[in-house]
């Protein structure tokens, strides 16, 4: 029984991690997009990640902590909201 769980919690973790979204092969390279987000006024960039057709991250703009996703292709800021 230990060993079917066990096979079962290996398959779910294996499977999570072949669903996470990657960047496509036309996508600005996320260094460049850390580039463009700093750009347009975050002193802080702590999380950029590929998610649902776009990057998506977390940073400090204007003292604030927020949320933002931008264009997969110019690094364009398309989003951006107040860190809850």
């Amino acid at each position: 029984m230990k060993a079917a769980a066990i096979t079962v919690i290996g398959f779910l973790t294996v499977s999570s991690m072949a669903n996470a979204d990657q960047p496509g092969p036309d996508w600005m390279p996320i260094e460049q997009v850390k580039a463009k987000v700093m750009e347009s006024g975050y002193t802080v960039v702590t999380r950029i990640e590929a998610d649902e057709g776009r990057w998506e991250g977390k940073g400090i703009k204007n003292g604030q902590k927020m949320e933002f996703h931008a264009d997969p292709k110019t690094g364009v800021i398309t989003r951006e909201k107040p860190d809850d």
